[in-house]
């Protein structure tokens, strides 16, 4: 299918990584609905992307109340093509201080959250359809850089999830990938960036000697949930300026 004739519903559409996701794909082309907890943001979202695009407030762990998102973008747009699983949570709270209530919430919007996107995403895709998640360095690190111990054992936990996913929806023909950021210039860095001395600490790490923008993050979304990438399945794409080499 073409891809001026391809839809897409982006997960935590507001800002930053999802918020530039919808960007790319609707510049390539895609109709695409936007779904964040920040109802309004997504609709900003969705406003500026150009016409045909719809926006609706979602909370990720609302298990009935992300099927009903899923339903409505499914009646927006007649179809769902792709899927980018953009919403998360990060905690930097250290290692020894970590409440266990944290824990949860991280594990909950991070894990299960995206657990409950891509369940619905497959109940309403047909063979040919593509979701992406995000994880992040961090699931592969073990953390070290802004996100600690429930951030990093959360991401590692999604990378886990979209092989289960991929091995479990590819006899649907529904293909599952993710990408795995390093630092990205989003809202989630704002506060731990207000140290200039972390962030030079963690643009020194990166061979490339900066973070990433959320555009260049979005890019290889869009790549995953693209044709293009049609032979790509269970994979993890790190997008990192060179961080982690493995």
């Amino acid at each position: 299918m073409a891809a001026g004739h391809r839809t897409a519903v982006v997960v935590g559409a507001a800002s930053g990584i999802g918020a530039a996701t919808v960007g790319v794909l609707a510049r390539e082309g895609y109709r695409v609905a936007c779904l964040d907890l920040d109802g309004e943001g997504a609709q900003r979202v969705a406003h500026s992307a150009g016409a045909g695009h719809v926006a609706r407030r979602v909370d990720v762990v609302d298990e009935a109340d992300v099927a009903a998102a899923f339903d409505e973008a499914l009646r927006a747009l007649g179809q769902i093509d792709g899927v980018a699983i953009c919403a998360g949570i990060v905690d930097t709270t250290p290692f020894m201080d970590i409440a266990a209530a944290t824990f949860r919430r991280v594990l909950e919007v991070n894990v299960l959250g995206t657990y409950f996107c891509i369940r619905e995403a497959a109940r309403r895709m047909k063979p040919g359809g593509r979701i992406c998640t995000v994880s992040s360095v961090a699931g592969k690190l073990g953390g070290g850089l802004t996100g600690t111990a429930a951030y990093a054992a959360s991401k590692g936990a999604v990378i886990a999830l979209t092989r289960n996913a991929a091995r479990s929806l590819a006899g649907r023909g529904i293909a599952v990938n993710s990408v795995a950021p390093g630092p990205t210039l989003t809202p989630m860095l704002e506060e731990p960036f207000k140290n200039l001395e972390h962030r030079r600490r963690i643009e020194g790490l990166i061979p490339l000697g900066r973070c990433a923008e959320p555009h260049e993050i979005a890019e290889a979304i869009a790549w995953l949930l693209s044709p293009r990438a049609s032979y790509v399945h269970g994979e993890t794409l790190v997008v990192d300026g060179g961080l982690v080499m493995d």
